[in-house]
């Protein structure tokens, strides 16, 4: 049985920001800067699991924080361990967890701060994550996710009876949206806030996920030890995704495992052993299908006959640019 979570209750807080950097790039000061914009921020702790040498302290200087706490030299420990090394440095009630190529705009922290005052205790609290252009982001709020809606997904079977409850997707960007803070099974760790004792009394991340599925899997121990999550819809988070100069098939690589061991790791009593091993080769043969497809595609730009992916983006980009000057 997980431990439960006491439920102190916690006055004017003060929040300890803790962002993760892998090679981010230039979008790295911009968090940084939306970050010193909130007044509700006592300390950013920026977490160096691998960036080139000096970056991560020239964009602390470029967005006013050298302040920040830089923890570095430890090479690439993967997601869930640097966020328990930020929280452990973390002398705020409260952490706040931002990805380094999230924006949050003026008065977030405040924001989310004052909407969890209406939350019990314990609680956990995400924004709402968009695209740049302003649309709800895929992963912004999800149900919960086990090995049959897994299933669903890999095989499409939503497209039979979308409003079937047997049928529902993970996802529920495409809900409609609550017009006020609302209970959600799971919410993006992109950027979500809550008490740090109500993080460490569940021991924080599953430091066994080196990359993805980490957030799924703390919110639901969090919920499992008695806490509640929360879709916060008054924040609105930009969420430039895929900034980092990772190798994204061994990105999709640490997904794959990740999901494999999370459904292992909370159904495996639930679901027959044959399901689960049906479920871990389609997950695997999605990935293998991404991998033929990238391999691919990267031959036929080096023959010429493709765009380069990023000029695609770059294209986007300059068409949001444009519109947002015309207004």
């Amino acid at each position: 049985m997980p431990e439960e979570i006491s439920a102190p209750s916690v006055s004017a807080p003060k929040v300890s920001a803790i962002v993760v950097s892998y090679f981010t790039g230039p979008l790295l000061a911009r968090s940084l800067a939306s970050l010193k914009a909130q007044p509700g921020i006592g300390d950013i702790i920026l977490i160096d699991n691998g960036n080139l040498p000096g970056d991560v302290e020239r964009a602390a200087e470029s967005a006013g924080a050298r302040d920040a706490l830089i923890l570095s030299g430890h090479g690439n420990i993967g997601f869930a361990a640097a966020c328990n090394k930020g929280a452990a440095a973390a002398r705020g009630d409260c952490l706040l967890f931002l990805n380094p190529d999230a924006i949050l705009p003026e008065g977030a922290v405040a924001q989310l701060l004052k909407d969890a005052e209406r939350a019990p205790r314990p609680w956990l609290m995400g924004a709402m994550i968009v695209d740049p252009d302003g649309r709800e982001q895929q992963g912004s709020r999800r149900t919960t996710l086990t090995p049959w809606r897994a299933f669903v997904e890999a095989t499409r079977l939503y497209k039979i009876a979308p409003r079937h409850p047997y049928f529902r997707r993970f996802n529920l960007h495409t809900d409609d949206r609550p017009k006020d803070v609302a209970a959600a099974p799971t919410i993006s760790g992109a950027c979500f806030i809550l008490p740090k004792a109500d993080y460490d009394a569940i021991g924080g991340m599953d430091e066994r996920y080196f990359l993805h599925v980490e957030d799924i899997d703390f919110c639901l121990r969090f919920r499992n030890a008695g806490g509640g999550v929360y879709f916060n819809p008054h924040v609105s988070v930009a969420h430039f995704k895929s900034s980092s100069r990772a190798n994204p098939v061994r990105v999709e690589a640490r997904k794959t495992a990740s999901l494999v061991r999370y459904f292992n790791t909370h159904f495996s009593d639930a679901y027959p052993k044959p399901f689960l091993w049906l479920v871990a080769g389609l997950t695997w043969a999605s990935f293998a299908g991404l991998f033929v497809r990238r391999a691919v595609g990267k031959a036929l730009r080096l023959a010429g006959l493709r765009r380069r992916t990023g000029e695609r983006g770059l294209k986007r980009a300059r068409e949001i640019s444009a519109r947002r000057s015309a207004r």
